[in-house]
Parts: C-alpha cells; sequence; structure tokens
C-alpha cells in the first residue's frame, strides 16, 4: 500500500490496541541540541545521570538506531476510568477540583494519577510492540524498535514535531483534545513515512502552571529545575529531600499534578478506555498511617505491576514520614499523639534515610 493508506491503517491498529493518536516525524533533531546542552549544563536533571549518560544520542535516532529516518510516535490516555465523572455540561472541568482539593486533606496519602494503575512502561512497551508486528506484515523487511522511556529518547521533542501537540510552558505536551494527562511511546523505523503536522501553541499568556508550582520548579516558562520538582523528589531522588523543599512537599507521597491539575486544556482530558490505569486499592484515598505502616513485604505485594515499585521500600517510608510530618503540624492532640506512635515505630529503622526523615517529622 501507498504510504497515505498506511499511515491510515496504522491509526486504525493503534485505535484498536487503546492508543489515541500517533503521528510520524523525522530524525533532525538537530535545533533541540542547544535546548538540551544547555538543561543538563546548568544541572537541572539533577541525580539523573541517565540523561547526560549517552551524551547528544537523546538528540540523534539515528545514532541511537543505526538505520532509522522515521519516528512514529503514540500517544495513550490515561485518566482512571472511574475518576470523578462530572455533568457532560461541564466536560471533565469536574474532576481537576476534586483532585485539586483532596490535596487540602492533609491525612491523606496523594499518589500521582498516572501512578495509580498498572506501570505504563509494561502497557505501551506491549501494545507498541504489537503494533510494529502489525506493521511488519505488511513491510517486509521491516526494520523497528520500541521505547516507552526506556533509552535516551527526546519524546516531547518527537511528540511535538509529529503533531501530538505543544510543549506547554510547564515543559509537558499539550493536546487541544486532550489535554496532558496521556503517556508518549515511540517506534524508530528505517522506512521514510511521510511526517505528520506539527500543531501551534495555544498556552497564549497563561502562566498557571507557573504560579501553582509549590517549589518553583518551574524556573521559565518552558524551563524546568528537576532539582526543585516535587515528581523528581519523591521518585527520582534517592537520598535526603532538602529541608527547604519538605514543607513544600504537604501530603504528595508520589509524584505531584499540581501543574496539570491547573491547566485549563485539562479540562479535555480523557480517561483510558484500557483496565490498566484503574486505581487500585490501596492507592488512592488512603490514609498516611495506612500506607506508613505497610511492612515491606506488604509494599512489595501491593505495589507488583506498579511504577511506584521503582523506588523501593525505603525511600516510600521516607516521601510517607515527611507528609506525616507535614501533617503533624496542624493536627488534633489526638491525631498528633497517633502521627508520633507510627513514627516512632520507623524510628531505628535500619536506613538512615529513613531515620533522618523521621526525626524530622516528630519536630514538626
Amino acid at each position: 500500500m501507498d504510504n497515505k493508506a498506511l499511515i491510515s491503517q496504522i491509526q486504525t491498529w493503534a485505535r484498536e490496541l487503546g492508543f489515541s493518536q500517533i503521528g510520524v516525524t523525522g530524525v533532525d533533531l538537530s535545533s533541540a541540541e542547544p535546548g538540551l546542552l544547555s538543561w543538563l549544563a546548568n544541572g537541572f536533571h539533577g541525580d539523573m545521570a541517565y540523561m547526560s549518560a549517552h551524551g547528544l544520542k537523546r538528540a540523534r535516532p539515528a545514532e541511537l538506531v543505526p538505520g532509522t529516518v522515521s519516528v512514529l510516535t503514540a500517544r495513550m490516555d490515561y485518566l482512571p476510568r472511574s475518576i470523578s465523572q462530572s455533568s457532560p455540561s461541564k466536560a471533565n472541568a469536574d474532576w481537576t477540583d476534586v483532585e485539586l482539593q483532596r490535596l487540602q486533606h492533609t491525612n491523606e496519602a496523594i499518589i500521582s494519577i498516572y501512578a495509580r494503575g498498572r506501570d505504563y512502561h509494561k502497557v505501551m512497551r506491549s501494545r507498541l510492540q504489537k503494533l510494529s508486528e502489525r506493521i511488519a506484515l505488511h513491510i517486509k523487511p521491516l526494520g523497528y524498535r520500541v521505547f516507552t522511556d526506556s533509552a535516551p529518547v527526546l519524546e516531547a521533542e518527537l511528540a511535538q514535531r509529529s503533531g501530538q501537540g505543544w510543549r506547554g510552558k510547564h515543559t509537558l505536551v499539550l493536546n487541544r483534545e486532550a489535554g496532558s494527562m496521556f503517556f508518549l511511546g515511540e517506534i524508530y523505523l528505517n522506512i521514510n513515512l511521510p511526517p505528520t503536522q506539527e500543531t501551534s501553541s495555544h498556552c497564549g499568556s497563561c502562566k498557571a502552571c507557573i504560579s501553582v508550582c509549590p517549589t518553583q520548579a518551574i524556573v521559565a516558562p518552558y524551563k524546568l529545575d528537576a532539582r526543585r520538582c516535587i515528581s523528581y523528589l519523591t521518585i527520582e531522588h534517592a537520598g535526603s529531600i532538602p529541608l527547604e523543599f519538605r514543607h513544600l512537599i504537604g501530603n504528595r507521597v508520589y509524584g505531584c499534578d499540581d501543574c496539570q491539575l491547573v491547566c485549563p486544556w485539562n479540562k479535555f482530558a480523557k480517561r483510558s478506555t484500557l483496565p490498566d490505569f484503574d486505581e487500585r486499592d490501596g492507592l488512592s484515598g488512603q490514609h498516611l498511617l495506612a500506607l506508613f505502616a505497610w511492612s515491606e513485604y506488604e509494599f512489595l505485594h501491593n505495589t507488583v505491576g506498579s511504577p511506584i515499585r521503582r523506588i523501593g521500600y525505603g525511600r516510600w517510608l521516607r516521601n510517607i514520614a515527611v507528609a506525616l510530618g507535614n501533617a503533624r503540624r496542624d493536627a488534633s492532640s489526638d491525631d498528633k499523639i497517633r502521627i508520633d506512635t507510627a513514627l516512632q515505630t520507623r524510628a531505628n529503622h535500619t536506613s538512615e534515610i529513613v531515620r533522618e526523615h523521621v526525626a524530622w517529622a516528630l519536630l514538626q
């Protein structure tokens, strides 16, 4: 089939596999290299050594996978199907209000929406592989490689260039029909496919994402200092959380959605068609004390197939200890006693990091 018909067929296969949109772009990302180098030079990647480990291969698909001439990008909506259904007249606006209000319930453990279901790496990679195999049945021989946060790939840049959306001021990709609550994945191909059209930016003068960030991690429009980002601090950062950020983390124990929750475009965010991203019992609406009481066995058991497992039990306790310290500040006398009793159970934990954060929490 010709390229136009092939793209149309791929779109059909992608929808059948649960993808929301596919796009195509070339491999010349040279214009993105100065920005990447500047970001790394400023140390904005923090402890994420993998961001710099491969040099400019991240911006050079044909060097990462020799023979690559086109990149097929895919996005997949991930809002859980059960999340705060709103009335049709209000589109999806209500769900963001509900999530923002939950941040005020200081005893509730807040886990980023994307992590409440199955690990997206597993879901996306499996379905991208199936999509690649379908394409390979029609184009022989076909060279391809699938990526989902699994190698040095400039995902957002490729997504933008292939028409998935534009880069918001928070640096995430925004789509007029779906906001930003979606995952991205790529298939590097050794065949030349016509690129899909880019979209223009629609952020205008809005700075809601910059203003709402608790730690002011968005240091300028389109520029994120990961070292200040709550998602980085609670997920990627393995050491002690800097004192200046602990109060600001509030009750967020894994990730942060604030910049997305206030974005006007997320009133159009779509709920996933897949059960994989449904909220798991125990990972939504839970009291901090309930999660802090998990043994390591319970942590591993309750996070099977979840992205949360990758941070490990020690980091999990560290994060919840910070949240308990923050909850303690305004707690009633009875709640303070319950919090202190729970914290004391970890005061002599084998991890120095856990002990330090527990000691801090008891002083709040």
